[in-house]
């Protein structure tokens, strides 16, 4: 009679429980990475008073025709080291004392930067951005009494100086 000789091991060093508990545990890390990472980031409301924001469409409109009407165009670089911006203003009519640019984020409404502008002689206004924009942006520049208004979208990643009048944009590398 032969003697049955089976060799067991502990459980722990077979493969076939930590298989059965390896997917089990990734959904868990998973899950708790994701949490982390929404935790820690607000997305934030693309507007606050989207309704209010909706009545105010047609004077939006009414400044965009404004600035057309009056043929602006505009130039904008940013100093890459001293995240100074500068914005050269065309068109008819007399120069502004001062201009508003507000750098909108797509999506994050917490990176949006307002900058008063400051005219400097040739035409040139200038201001101070509170960090480097490297993004893709929404502008909106707009005179201080706010009876114009010109936007455009920047993709920074691509170039520094932007060019634009009230219907279209081009970077400027």
């Amino acid at each position: 009679m032969l003697a049955n000789h089976i060799d067991r091991k502990p459980w722990y060093r077979e493969p076939w429980p930590w298989l059965l508990v390896a997917f089990p545990l990734t959904a868990v890390v998973a899950g708790t990475a994701t949490l982390i990472i929404a935790l820690r980031t607000d997305d934030g409301l693309v507007a606050n008073d989207y309704y209010k924001e909706g009545l105010a469409i047609n004077r939006q409109l009414e400044r965009e025709q404004k600035a057309a009407d009056l043929g602006l165009k505009i130039i904008a670089s940013v100093d890459e080291k001293t995240s100074m911006v500068r914005v050269h203003l065309e068109g008819k009519g007399g120069l502004p004392a001062g201009l508003n640019l507000h750098f909108v984020h797509p999506t994050r409404a917490g990176m949006d930067q307002n900058i008063a502008l400051r005219a400097t002689p040739g035409g040139w206004f200038e201001g101070q951005l509170k960090y480097p924009p490297m993004a893709n942006w929404q502008l909106i520049l707009e005179d201080a009494g706010h009876k114009w208004r010109l936007d455009g979208g920047w993709d920074m990643t691509q170039g520094h100086g932007l060019e634009f009048p009230a219907s279209q944009a081009s970077v400027i590398r």
